[in-house]
């Protein structure tokens, strides 16, 4: 069963998985892609062609744009900031210009933190909150700070 809260919109076409929540004041647009058993938080909001694997949980307050894939097991914190475009101008429009970046398998990433677009966060990585990742991330690694630094790595 999948349960959308009357406040949220889910808009015609995008594809929600099995056992997830959508909770107050959503929007998932229509090419959006989620998992399985995922819980997206108060006033999320979720692009086209955004693909969210299974069993993630995306906090309250997040906007996930389009250029973000994100795979299984990953935590979302309240009030993270994503970006996809790397020198945004309101009058130059970058539609076109969308750059990827890619959140593995088991991430964390901590409240208020902000990533810039065009990194990987590799699996099992935890980003402390509000922090500014603005580099690829190594896979059981913990980062933190502004710009974030490897505090420890480590294969547990």
């Amino acid at each position: 069963m999948i349960y959308i809260h009357e406040s949220s919109y889910v808009d015609d076409g995008a594809l929600i998985g099995e056992g997830t929540k959508i909770w107050h004041f959503s929007h998932i647009m229509s090419k959006a892609k989620i998992g399985k058993n995922c819980t997206i938080g108060q006033n999320v909001f979720i692009a086209d062609n955004v693909i969210l694997g299974n069993n993630c949980k995306v906090q309250n307050n997040v906007s996930i744009y389009e250029g973000l894939i994100i795979e299984d097991d990953v935590f979302i914190g309240p009030s993270v900031v994503f970006t996809n475009v790397k020198k945004p101008r309101s009058f130059i429009s970058q539609k076109d210009k969308y750059i990827k970046t890619v959140i593995k398998k088991g991430a964390t990433i901590g409240a208020n933190s902000t990533i810039i677009c065009g990194v990987t966060i590799y699996e099992y990585s935890f980003i402390g909150a509000g922090s500014v990742i603005t580099k690829n991330v190594l896979a059981n690694t913990m980062v933190f700070g502004n710009p974030a630094k490897v505090v420890s790595n480590n294969k547990t």
